[in-house]
């Protein structure tokens, strides 16, 4: 699940980027994975990211060194959108951008990610049940995020946004163990 801080200011950059997707008939997800794939080479390569970072490098030799490193790997679209970010000081808010595109871009496919905790990894087909079920719950498609928590010794906790079904062992104890003092 992605736990990234969205501000304001991202939230309006991944709103202009949603709009401007719809308006040029480009698909989200493509314009998505090149943002990721953006993401993960600014990650792998801490010299980009410091000088795509740094103030004192001018934003020409930033959009430049934009130009060279993904000129065969992205879209002109997403291109164009980096040196944007660039040029308005604002590349700080890139991984907050990132989230916001990808919730909007959920949004408009109708999918909810979940996280569900079991104290121990299910078999497939009893999460090919879960997921199912969350669907049939949700009416949306439902991408699941699996994590095993021995703590929780039984049950699931089932996390949607904000949200969180506790109806595991431990929270049930937890529960029985405050009524009876």
């Amino acid at each position: 699940m992605n736990n990234t801080q969205i501000s304001l200011i991202a939230k309006n950059y991944a709103d202009a980027l949603v709009k401007l997707c719809k308006d040029q008939a480009m698909d989200c997800r493509e314009i998505l994975n090149s943002l990721l794939f953006i993401k993960d080479t600014c990650k792998q390569s801490t010299d980009l990211k410091t000088i795509l970072d740094n103030p004192s490098v001018s934003d020409d030799v930033k959009c430049s060194i934009i130009d060279e490193v993904f000129k065969n790997s992205i879209d002109n679209h997403t291109i164009e959108f980096l040196k944007i970010l660039i040029e308005k000081k604002r590349f700080n808010e890139f991984e907050g951008i990132i989230a916001a595109f990808s919730d909007e871009t959920d949004k408009i496919n109708n999918i909810q990610r979940i996280e569900v905790t079991s104290a121990i990894d299910l078999n497939d087909d009893l999460k090919q049940r879960i997921k199912e079920k969350l669907e049939n719950r949700l009416n949306k498609t439902v991408i699941t995020e699996w994590i095993v928590n021995e703590d929780i010794i039984g049950g699931l906790v089932v996390k949607i946004n904000d949200d969180v079904i506790d109806s595991s062992l431990k929270n049930k104890l937890e529960n029985l163990s405050k009524n009876i003092i």
